[in-house]
């Protein structure tokens, strides 16, 4: 059985026995069942195959350049000098996965997705000053283990600190390369960054001050002040999520939910709601077999 390490108790004390592990959940993983089971068994129980997009190649490349323009000093971190890190940037890409190199027919489409990534690098640069910016850690991968044994994980694009007079306060941001959702998808968006507020207040004690979600696409942002039975009440949310991918996986039902969604979906041609067959499902079993073997969620998966 999987255990979780000890956590070091104060000098003196015996460390807290290790708790089993029932599984693992990242905001990513979590929203994929939300909006869709068959989705979330495709790629975590069926481990299918998903091509490189652009979109969400795009999205890589963006968030990477926003991570290294903070290692420039403050007064050099303009859209210029941005816009001198992509092409860096898509280099690394493609060296670390050879097949984004398949996603253009020549110079023409790339440059034209190019110019597409400087346009959302413009909207980043609407949205904030960042030489006016200190972050205290970039793509913070952060984990922890509740109570009942579930494993929370993800990675934090940015993490703010400032000291004051009431204590350490925190701010999360997360970039999305896409357009912002709808007044009816707000709640769902937020989802996720209450997950990190919840990650980061479990691990570091500490409640984060403020939630920012900024939307590059089209240059506005949602914000969110939690407090702790905001956070309690994610927990719950969790848990229940969770009951209900382990009785998914115990009953093998997996149901296809369509949605707009659906357009950016790799796996239309095996999606009933479309007309396709999914491939055999393997025997039924609980969630904490499959989804502990779960790889590390990705920094950038899509442009969300």
């Amino acid at each position: 059985m999987t255990t979780t390490p000890p956590p070091s108790g104060p000098a003196g004390q015996e460390p807290a026995a290790p708790r089993p592990l029932i599984g693992s959940l990242s905001p990513s993983r979590a929203a994929d069942f939300v909006n869709c089971p068959l989705r979330y068994r495709f790629r975590v129980v069926d481990r299918l195959p998903e091509p490189p997009s652009p979109a969400a190649s795009r999205g890589t490349v963006v968030h990477t350049v926003l991570e290294n323009l903070f290692d420039l000093p403050p007064a050099g971190r303009t859209l210029e000098a941005a816009a001198t890190l992509l092409e860096p940037a898509w280099e690394a890409l493609r060296e670390r996965e050879p097949a984004v190199a398949t996603l253009f027919d020549g110079p023409a489409q790339l440059s034209a997705w190019l110019d597409s990534a400087r346009e959302l690098l413009a909207g980043y640069f609407a949205l904030e000053d960042p030489t006016r910016l200190a972050p205290a850690a970039r793509e913070l991968y952060v984990e922890h283990v509740l109570d009942s044994g579930l494993r929370l994980r993800g990675y934090v694009d940015r993490l703010d600190e400032a000291a004051t007079a009431a204590g350490l306060a925190l701010r999360v941001v997360d970039y999305k390369t896409g357009r912002s959702p709808g007044p009816a998808y707000e709640s769902s968006a937020m989802f996720q960054m209450r997950f990190y507020a919840l990650l980061l207040w479990r691990v570091r004690g500490v409640i984060p001050r403020e939630l920012r979600l900024y939307y590059l696409g089209d240059r506005t942002w949602l914000r969110a002040a939690p407090d702790e039975s905001d956070l309690r009440a994610t927990e719950r949310r969790i848990e229940a999520l969770w009951a209900a991918i382990d009785r998914a996986h115990r009953t093998g039902d997996w149901r296809a939910t369509p949605s707009r969604l659906c357009s950016w979906c790799d796996h239309q041609a095996r999606c009933p709601a479309f007309g396709g067959t999914p491939p055999p499902l393997p025997a039924p079993r609980p969630a904490a077999e499959a989804a502990l073997a779960e790889p590390a969620p990705a920094v950038c998966e899509a442009e969300g």
